[in-house]
Formats: C-alpha cells, sequence, structure tokens
C-alpha cells in the first residue's frame, strides 16, 4: 500500500487502534473538500496497532486538535508546511472542553433546552474522566 506525503497540513498520528474513523467524525472531517488518508490497525512498534488521519490541506491547521487527547492519549499532530515537517507535539487532556462531547443524562438541561453548550470538565479525583458542569455525570 502507498500513500503519498502531504505538502500542507497535518498528519494525527498514534491513534489508539480502530478510533481513527471516530476522530474522522468528531472534526467533521467529511465537510473537507481535500485529499484525506485514514490508515487503520497499521503495525506499530510502540503500540502494537495504531491508526493515523493523514489531511493534505491548509484547511487542517484550524482543526481543533486539542481534544483530540479525550479520545486517544498518545496522540502526536505533525504539522507539514512546504513538505517539510513545521511542528510536532502531543496533545493531552484539556481542562475543560465544550461541544466536543455530549451529555447522556436524559434529565440534563443540555437535553432539554436548546441552545445549551455542552461543556466538560476534567475530573480531578479520577484522571481521563469528564464531568457535565451543569448536571455532575460522568463522561469517560
Amino acid at each position: 500500500m502507498r500513500v503519498d506525503s502531504i505538502k500542507n497540513g497535518i498528519v494525527i498520528d498514534h491513534i489508539d487502534a480502530g478510533r481513527a474513523m471516530e476522530i474522522y467524525d468528531m472534526l467533521s472531517l467529511d465537510k473537507l473538500d481535500c485529499p484525506i488518508a485514514i490508515l487503520k490497525n497499521v503495525p506499530s512498534a510502540k503500540m502494537g496497532k495504531k491508526d493515523i488521519i493523514k489531511i493534505d490541506s491548509e484547511a487542517a491547521f484550524a482543526l481543533p486538535v486539542d481534544v483530540l487527547g479525550v479520545i486517544s492519549r498518545n496522540i502526536t499532530v505533525v504539522t507539514v508546511k512546504e513538505g517539510e515537517v513545521a511542528d510536532k507535539r502531543h496533545v493531552s487532556l484539556p481542562l475543560e472542553i465544550s461541544d466536543f462531547l455530549r451529555c447522556k443524562n436524559p434529565r440534563c438541561i443540555t437535553s432539554t433546552e436548546q441552545g445549551i453548550h455542552h461543556r466538560f470538565r476534567l475530573s480531578p479525583e479520577k484522571e481521563g474522566v469528564y464531568r457535565c458542569v451543569y448536571c455532575d455525570a460522568k463522561r469517560a
């Protein structure tokens, strides 16, 4: 299999195997009109298997990649400009997330009222768990 390198865009690397489509949906990558490569179950020395997403467009620079730590904690985002690596960074768990996750509590105000932003804060007592700021429901 051959996937060409990208000229200007980003590479989302070290995604937990099988989670690339979740990221594709959450970032609404289907709305971008550019080449996007999704590689699933790629052999990895560190992880065993991993997924990779390559987006060859400058529009990718504006994507909210900081929240991807919620989906997979190992993610690395590589920024490519003029065919060269311009930046490489690991994403971490953000302290607060707005309109990325949805509260699953049917009694939460976000479920009953329109126009209210879904907001979650990282729980201090357990790593990787977010709680709705309105109803305190957990979201792992």
